[in-house]
């Protein structure tokens, strides 16, 4: 108690740089903190669900004869049903469709809201339970035309009324009436299985085109959940999962086709937590908070010692007053636990102050980071930083011996020092490093040519909506002066698309699978600028729906395979889902998603003359005016849709968002963590002042210029800085190498980068200790002596 009381008082004294301390303890803890209840978060995905360890997610193994083996989370409707019909291990089963994703919807009124919309069946919350605050959800997802909501979602419905029996209607499916039936608690935030509202999957045929919810093979667009019995595990019950596919699966007709279909399962905590970028990231997220929060912590006991010499008298006195090795320990302690709990609130103060622009950079609300699991290992994190911030000062000033009290005590030892300052070095050099490369590896992909041209290009997806209206809509439209051209399509490349088989008739063998990106009118191709490389793009006179276009490595796929020497052009083949189709012409290939997630399977495309329901428009210039008329337009000729515009190039910049929101983070990591090295190296500067300032002042008498007394300085400096940077520059490459391997296209690493990033470290580190040492240059020798 004794010694908090002499730690508070301490708290606002002059010579001690409490402020100092604790501004940069805080900062650092606040982001290094946050970044570990980030990476905590990342690693308890799904572990909310009760017996989360029993539940698995379905596996599709497919074997192809021309192809490597490729592995799905998406199954067909009919196995996870099936597995729980006739596989007695297994205690429930699931599956559901979340292609509907975030939806646009009304009720009745006509508000409009918006909500993550999934198709699910009766067993859902069998695997997956959530509270249920009102209604029978296992009945409501048994009944057409029926659908569950969140707890949120009901209340901005219902603006404090009840909305169970109330009808809502999807903007992409107009006509579709939809009854709440049940409300459940809100889905946490660390879940891959993301939804507010599910859908009966009853109601699924009234939806779509083709029901395949109880479909064996084919349609895999189901994500398949099971929850296996106390004491199973996947190895069990595999046979029996074999012996399911045989009774319903003409796996004999699939060997034929050059198939091989099996099943497993995945581990429900390992569906997020388990994906290789995910814990990629983790650890570049460990590295940047060890850096953070260890240069904060190195910073302060650096200013701790600084102030050595100066508390050495006061701690000498108390010695002799028979203060032991454990009292100026348990003083240090008190000291260091308070300056801890101060940073620790100006931590919470900043977050809070900045919680959008956190909440935006870890892509997760405070509230979701800072659990009371979480919270535990933040607190043994801060426990160790209270062990490395109380003990190693303390052995110091234990050290401190008893003459002091009489005589000055010179501190004659500063490796100590120089060794703090090289890791804080280090940690700025390593984090300068790796934010250049991630800023130009992100420029490189915002930048990249996907193999057509996307500027000035808008679109607006209109399902649901007629196709005369479509056509209405276009024809205005192109009518625009300010419209260069018009087209429409049924998936965008920035998407990629859905994946259909090639096979030759009369044979049963499979070639090979192809992204389909399905229709597209005579228009397409030149508005998206890609190359037209043999025969002929679409024409509204003579191309017909059976007509198909393909990419120049489709064309040099089924070339090889079938020894075509003459080419694809006029051949025919059968494509699932569309039957016999002609090629008429090839064009370049184009890169269908993101460099992170590239799909590398040939493309197609398919005539239509019927617009599609992705309209785009390509302008003259690219304006909010421009994009206003537009939007105005499509308002005017779809009443009752609702209408967003997009730029092209915002989602092709949105794929990228995890990089950008990385890069942030990297670099506001790399300016604080520049500030607290530069505040060290400012004391250390001042420290070594101080006690060479008699040394100083001999040398200016006899003759010394200001260059020289700088150069005694920076002579010390640069022998810690030189291999500091060096080896954050190797940490960063390291890094930044590992961070870039879900990129199918990189920057190249080029020796000028670091010498570049490491030169603007030691130009910053060199400015900084030549100002301080120019002000001790310039003082009067005799002041600086009759002080010594």
């Amino acid at each position: 108690m004794k010694n908090s009381i002499l730690a508070l008082r301490s708290l606002f004294k002059r010579g001690q740089n409490n402020n100092i301390k604790i501004l940069s303890l805080g900062v650092g803890l606040a982001m290094g903190l946050v970044l570990i209840a980030k990476i905590y978060f990342v690693y308890s995905y799904d572990s909310f669900y009760p017996d989360y360890d029993r539940i698995y997610q379905l596996q599709e193994k497919v074997s192809l004869k021309n192809e490597a083996d490729k592995e799905y989370g998406q199954v067909s409707g009919a196995i996870a049903p099936g597995m729980k019909a006739e596989i007695p291990e297994v205690e429930a089963a699931t599956r559901v469709d979340v292609q509907l994703g975030d939806c646009v919807f009304f009720d009745k009124e006509k508000n409009r809201f918006s909500a993550g919309f999934i198709f699910a069946d009766t067993a859902f919350f069998d695997v997956f339970p959530r509270p249920v605050l009102m209604g029978n959800v296992k009945e409501t997802l048994g009944r057409p035309g029926y659908a569950i909501v969140s707890r949120t979602l009901a209340e901005t419905i219902g603006q404090g009324e009840n909305v169970i029996g109330k009808s809502i209607q999807l903007d992409n499916f107009p006509g579709r009436i939809i009854t709440i039936g049940a409300i459940f608690e809100d889905v946490p935030e660390n879940t891959h299985l993301k939804y507010d509202a599910a859908i009966s999957m009853v109601s699924f045929k009234s939806f779509h085109q083709f029901d395949s919810t109880e479909g064996w093979i084919g349609s895999d667009r189901f994500l398949g959940y099971a929850k296996l019995a106390q004491g199973v595990t996947p190895e069990m019950i595999a046979p029996s999962l074999r012996s399911m596919q045989e009774r319903h699966q003409d796996l004999a007709e699939l060997q034929k086709s050059g198939v091989d279909l099996y099943y497993g399962l995945l581990p429900l905590k390992d569906v997020f937590s388990g994906k290789s970028e995910t814990k990629r990231m983790s650890v570049l997220l460990g590295l940047l908070a060890f850096a953070l929060m260890f240069t904060a912590v190195m910073n302060y006991i650096l200013i701790v010692l600084s102030s050595l010499v100066s508390r050495s008298k006061v701690i000498a006195i108390r010695k002799c007053y028979g203060a032991t090795g454990n009292n100026i320990r348990g003083m240090i302690l008190s000291e260091a636990s308070l300056h801890l709990f101060v940073s620790l609130l100006l931590g919470i103060f900043l977050l809070l102050l900045f919680r959008g622009t956190v909440e935006e950079i870890l892509d997760t609300s405070l509230g979701a980071l800072f659990t009371f699991k979480s919270s535990l290992v933040l607190a043994v994190v801060c426990l160790l930083v209270l062990g490395f911030t109380a003990l190693i000062p303390s052995y110091f000033f234990i050290r401190i011996p008893v003459a002091s009290a009489f005589r000055s005590y010179k501190e004659s030892k500063r490796n100590w020092k120089l060794g703090l300052l090289f890791i804080q070095f280090t940690a700025t050099a390593f984090l300068v490093t790796l934010l250049v490369i991630i800023g130009m590896q992100y420029n490189l992909m915002v930048n990249d040519k996907p193999g057509y041209s996307y500027e000035n290009i808008l679109y607006s997806y209109t399902g649901g909506v007629s196709t005369s209206d479509r056509q209405k809509a276009l024809d205005e439209l192109r009518a625009l002066p300010e419209v260069e051209a018009v087209a429409s399509c049924s998936t965008l490349p920035v998407y990629s698309g859905s994946g259909n088989n090639v096979f030759i008739p009369g044979n049963d063998q499979q070639l090979f699978n192809i992204n389909d990106l399905y229709f597209a009118d005579d228009n397409y191709l030149k508005i998206m600028d890609m190359k037209l490389v043999a025969g002929k793009d679409f024409n509204k006179e003579t191309s017909q729906s059976d007509h198909v276009m393909v990419s120049q490595s489709f064309s040099d796929r089924i070339s090889e395979l079938l020894n075509w020497k003459d080419g694809v052009l006029g051949k025919t083949f059968l494509i699932t889902e569309h039957g016999m189709v002609t090629v008429t012409g090839i064009y370049a290939d184009i890169r269908a998603s993101s460099i992170s997630t590239p799909d590398s399977r040939p493309t197609v495309l398919f005539y239509t003359n019927a617009p599609s329901e992705y309209l785009l428009v390509k302008l003259y210039q690219l304006s909010p005016d421009n994009i206003q008329k537009i939007s105005e337009v499509l308002e005017k000729s779809m009443p009752g849709k609702d209408i967003v515009v997009t730029p092209y190039k915002s989602s092709m910049i949105n794929l990228y968002k995890d990089a950008r929101l990385f890069r942030n983070s990297v670099l506001i990591g790399g300016i604080v963590t520049l500030l607290i090295a530069l505040i060290g190296l400012l004391g250390y500067t001042n420290d070594e002042i101080n006690r060479r300032s008699a040394e100083i002042a001999i040398r200016k008498i006899n003759g010394a210029t200001i260059q020289n007394i700088q150069r005694l300085f920076l002579k010390d400096i640069l022998r810690i800085a030189l291999p500091s940077i060096v080896l954050g520059g190797g940490i960063a490459a390291y890094a930044a190498t590992e961070w870039m391997k879900e990129f199918s296209e990189k920057m190249e690493f080029s020796p000028l980068l670091f010498f570049g990033c490491g030169l603007a470290v030691l130009l910053i580190i060199l400015s900084v200790v030549s100002i301080n040492s120019f002000k001790a240059s310039v003082q009067n020798p005799i002041k600086w002596l009759r002080n010594s």
